[in-house]
């Protein structure tokens, strides 16, 4: 009888914990439900580690979220929509960039503010972009060139 009981008590703690866990969970996964704000989209050549749910910052903070990623069957190039922050107003010159927030970090994309006195709408197209880089093709680049660096040896004199 005593058995039941320990895990009885056992189960207890257990489902407790699990409870705790989810309500921990639930709280910092900082969810959004998509109800306000408004939506831009921008069209890039390449898109590597970006995916729908990616943090779209100004300034380091957070003012929106990658929506959708889809392949435009005219001219090949992946576009994005985003949703912002309804306080957010951008320019129209504003141009989006995919960075990484660090050399192994998730990449987001980030927008800079530009001049103009005019403000995009929702629907709008952010026209300056910049593609994601990729690290592996930067690292191969600097080790297969730094091996013709064109210095002689003794047989060239």
């Amino acid at each position: 009888m005593s058995s039941n009981i320990v895990e009885t008590v056992i189960g207890a703690v257990v489902l407790a914990f699990a409870a705790i866990f989810l309500v921990f969970a639930y709280r910092t996964a900082d969810i959004t439900t998509g109800s306000g704000g408004f939506t831009l989209s921008a069209s890039f050549d390449n898109v590597d580690g970006l995916s729908v749910g990616s943090d779209v910052r100004m300034s380091g903070i957070k003012i929106g979220a990658v929506t959708a990623q889809e392949l435009d069957p005219n001219t090949y190039r992946a576009v994005l929509k985003i949703s912002l922050d309804e306080t957010v107003e951008l320019p129209e010159d504003s141009s989006a960039k995919i960075t990484s927030s660090s050399l192994l970090g998730n990449n987001y994309l980030q927008l800079t503010p530009g001049g103009s006195d005019d403000m995009l709408a929702n629907g709008g197209t952010i026209s300056y972009t910049q593609g994601a880089v990729n690290i592996q093709d930067l690292i191969a680049q600097a080790v297969f060139s730094s091996g013709s660096g064109g210095s002689k040896s003794s047989d060239d004199k």
